[in-house]
């Protein structure tokens, strides 16, 4: 059995937000297409919000190129962890870092939009002793 080649080239990159992690894997192709979990973006996405949160990479960074350079993108991600929300930023900062990686001068625009920067913000944990990350028990005098 011949062992087959895969010439596609493409660009990877890791986007994380709370606890999600999203792998995205760009490839140019004459058709754009966005598939997430092997599902269609739109029926994975339910909200309009977060299809444009997870679209605004593309756009954004075509906007800043020249017209003659446009070019289309498959996009196939991978998300798990997090919810429905933190997983769209996810992807949108994998994303955008595939994007840095096929055109480099798309890294200014990209810094400035704040597509790169990984959002840290996290939910604090429980410590021991209180009711949850710093609300303490009631206190009584007697």
């Amino acid at each position: 059995m011949e062992k087959k080649t895969n010439t596609e080239e493409y660009f990877e990159g890791i986007g994380r937000r709370k606890t999600s992690t999203a792998r995205i894997r760009i490839t140019p192709a004459g058709k754009a297409s966005f598939i997430v979990n092997d599902k269609d973006a739109k029926e994975y996405f339910q909200t309009e919000d977060e299809r444009r949160l997870i679209q605004d990479p593309i756009i954004k960074g075509q906007a800043a190129t020249q017209a003659s350079t446009i070019v289309k993108w498959a996009v196939e991600a991978h998300v798990n962890g997090g919810g429905i929300h933190s997983q769209s930023e996810a992807v949108r900062h994998g994303l955008a870092r595939a994007l840095v990686l096929f055109d480099g001068e798309l890294r200014g625009k990209m810094k400035t939009l704040g597509y790169l920067k990984r959002d840290p913000r996290a939910k604090e944990r429980r410590k021991f002793g209180l009711k949850k990350a710093r609300k303490a028990p009631q206190w009584s005098k007697r």
